[in-house]
């Protein structure tokens, strides 16, 4: 290379290398037991993929951002057995694991996941507030010397009690972020990338890369190999990299070792787009003139918020539920209750409800691509992609921020703040009503507002944003809500014009905008839905709706719907695909705690749109991701059985997944069960996705079906003019 580029280089690689050295030597450690990681300041031990090459710091939140919490947590004290780990406890944790022998004699060892392991489900529900903790406890799961281990600290007696090692072919751990920092260093190692990157024409401080997980395809170079793909972009002239890639350009990483695998390089021909008007920042998209369609809207509360968070426990109208961060499920809903109208007394609805994995398989099968199935939640950490909520904007005022606790790899605690946020939303949508017509001669007009609280996260998978929501209503039912936004993963072409696109190609997806392919793709969330309608012991009951034929002389009818209800008696007759001409409703019911006049006490899922996995069940990414062959599973609830793709994602074989459990076909009738759904999207990009994609959405509603005696907000009272003063616009104290 000349002498400019030389220096360019060697200026670069510095950079990169400071970097690495930094992350090598675990800069977190240097903090005092006292201290933490504020995300907002050390960006790069806390960041999600998208920000790795990102120049510009996400900006330190200001006082106003965190008005409703404390901006520090070093004094927190847990005061409910579900509330998430301190940063005391990760301190004690630390301190119990450094004199452990397995890490004592190691240099070489990385925290990949430090939660709380949580109570007995049993004695959580037997737990009264006032009543003494019960005992803490920290599940780790760490590497050492290229071994992944399961460790429990037992915070009452500063003991390891239990320790086990995993073997390789039952995957590895959730990656952290300081792992995936470093891997990035690995190719500028190669004198074949760096004369690669050269020969596209591309400088290499204008980069931008992502580690991206790489699948399990029984290869004789996955055996025992911790491996990462890597992929770079252009930087130049754009925030928005994502429309720049450097297709077919790909590094093998092995992420233990740090070394280059393999390098592959099958588009040489196909130029990197030109990213012309593709940055979506406000500062930027201002000077080709604002678009003002709509003017300033809030929801203004005169009496304020009518929630209160005390910790970790929410209470709001007639919900009360425990609510927490977690790295790898986001939001965690537990101890979900709802009083009722009759007997005044809080009743059992959901006792844990949480994101259990994410499957998003892209349809290209070609060199650069087949690889690109993620499993977000137990390959990156849904809840370490988590970024700080911008208030105002992902959330209105008068919101609640809930930041979120975790371990770094070193076990040091770090800040995501305002991960969680809490709100009413009320989108002048109408909870019930009625108007007698005039032919009856009563004047009569009842109308009730829906004002609902919702739990919101959003969590940004590199290019993918994710927002969740969970929304509660005062008649009882519980949505969530999956909201899909962000950039579209493209792939570079050398076409600029469908005419120029032989009839015989297929694209693997939709022509954008000059040399660049929207790439086709699902999206698969499946919940965990732990129910416990009045009690622990439910059973699964699917009704099906069923046409009848009348008799000869029965009816002038032919035909009508007839409900045939039948309990599931095992776990196979409760896996269920769904099917719009064979429609049948999903309750869960307490077949124990019946209404006055009979009917047992219920929820129903009710399925929002949906989406089914198309791919074969013998191709690789779906033996992994089994859990997404069926839209709805029944298990019996088992504490060790909460990731439907396996506690161990990355790399796994499919052993250990949602269907390998529910096809041992054990009776869930009148049993502590757990439900799980999928939320799915087919997603077949359009123009309208460039470069940055609106928000598309789907959801399922938990419904009480016979849960009360009737409408449990008939006495709720409507909106009077008085109530409602004029405010002047301002923020909430």
């Amino acid at each position: 290379m000349d002498a400019r580029n030389l220096l360019r280089f060697l200026v670069f690689s510095f950079g990169l290398t400071l970097v690495f050295l930094v992350t090598w030597f675990h800069l977190p450690s240097s903090l005092t037991n006292k201290e933490t990681l504020n995300c907002n300041i050390y960006s790069g031990w806390c960041t999600s993929k998208n920000r790795f090459q990102s120049s510009n710091p996400i900006n330190k939140p200001t006082a106003s951002t965190l008005r409703n919490q404390k901006p520090r947590h070093e004094s927190d004290v847990p005061h409910h057995p579900l509330d998430p780990l301190t940063i005391q406890e990760f301190n004690e944790v630390r301190a119990v694991l450094s004199t452990h022998p397995l890490f004592k004699y190691s240099n070489s060892y990385t925290f990949n996941s430090i939660v709380l392991e949580e109570p007995d489900k049993e004695l959580v529900l037997k737990w009264k507030k006032g009543q003494p903790l019960l005992p803490r406890k920290a599940s780790v799961v760490a590497r050492v010397k290229c071994v992944t281990h399961t460790l429990t600290v037992d915070l009452s007696t500063s003991q390891v009690t239990n320790h086990e090692t995993r073997s390789p072919s039952s995957g590895y751990p959730t990656m952290t972020i300081e792992e995936m920092t470093s891997v990035l260093d690995v190719p500028f190692k190669s004198d074949e990338f760096n004369r690669t990157i050269n020969n596209r024409g591309v400088n290499l401080a204008d980069l931008a890369c992502l580690p991206i997980s790489s699948g399990w395809y029984g290869t004789p170079v996955e055996e025992n190999r911790r491996l990462i793909k890597v992929q770079c972009y252009s930087r130049k002239g754009t925030v928005n990299f994502y429309m720049k890639p450097i297709e077919g350009l790909t590094v093998l990483v092995d992420m233990d070792k740090k070394e280059v695998v393999s390098i592959t390089d099958n588009g040489l021909n196909i130029p990197v787009a030109n990213g012309i008007d593709t940055d979506y920042r406000y500062s930027v998209q201002k000077l080709n003139g604002e678009l003002n369609l709509i003017n300033p809207i809030s929801l203004e509360q005169p009496k304020g918020p009518s929630f209160t968070v005390d910790g970790h426990l929410v209470k709001w109208a007639n919900w009360e539920f425990h609510l927490k961060p977690d790295p790898r499920a986001g939001t965690i809903i537990s101890r979900a209750k709802v009083r009722d109208p009759d007997t005044l007394e809080f009743r059992n609805v959901i006792y844990k409800g949480f994101t259990s994995e994410l499957f998003v398989p892209y349809m290209d099968p070609t060199d650069g691509w087949y690889f690109k199935t993620y499993m977000d939640a137990g390959e990156y950490g849904f809840g370490l992609q988590a970024m700080p909520l911008d208030p105002l904007n992902d959330c209105p005022r008068n919101a609640y921020y809930m930041d979120g606790v975790f371990a770094s790899a070193d076990g040091t605690p770090f800040i995501q703040p305002n991960m969680i946020c809490i709100f009413e939303s009320y989108a002048g949508d109408i909870a019930w009503r009625h108007a007698e017509c005039p032919i009856t001669d009563l004047k009569v007009t009842e109308v009730r507002p829906k004002v609902t609280l919702v739990v919101r996260m959003a969590a940004a998978v590199a290019n993918y944003d994710y927002i969740m929501d969970w929304e509660f209503q005062t008649d009882g039912l519980i949505r969530s809500k999956v909201g899909l936004s962000g950039i579209l993963m493209v792939k570079g072409t050398t076409y600029e014009n469908m005419n120029q696109v032989p009839d015989e190609e297929y694209l693997y997806g939709t022509l954008l905008s000059e040399n660049i392919i929207g790439v086709i793709h699902d999206h698969f969330i499946t919940y965990y839905l732990d129910m416990d309608i009045d009690g622990s012991d439910n059973s699964f009951v699917k009704v099906n709706i069923k046409k009848q034929q009348t008799s000869p002389g029965e009816s002038p009818r032919k035909s009508y719907l007839k409900a045939v209800r039948k309990v599931a008696k095992t776990e196979k007759e409760a896996q269920i695909k769904l099917k719009l001409y064979d429609p049948s409703e999903f309750h869960v019911v307490n077949p124990l705690k019946k209404t006055r006049v009979g009917n047992p006490v219920g929820y129903k899922l009710v399925p929002g749109a949906t989406a089914a996995s198309l791919l074969d069940h013998d191709d690789p990414p779906q033996k992994r991701a089994a859990f997404t062959n069926n839209q709805i599973w029944v298990t019996p609830y088992n504490k060790s059985e909460q990731w439907a793709g396996g506690l161990l994602v990355y790399q796994s074989q499919g052993d250990d997944t949602l269907q390998v459990w529910s096809d041992r076909d054990s009776p869930i009738e009148n049993k502590d069960i757990v439900l799980w759904y999928t939320v799915g999207f087919h997603h077949v990009p359009c123009q309208e996705d460039y470069p940055i994609m609106p928000t598309v959405s789907s959801s399922f509603d938990l419904k009480p079906v016979n849960f009360f005696e009737r409408n449990p907000i008939l006495r709720m009272p409507p909106n009077f003019k008085e109530d409602l003063p004029v405010c002047k616009a301002q923020d909430s104290a």
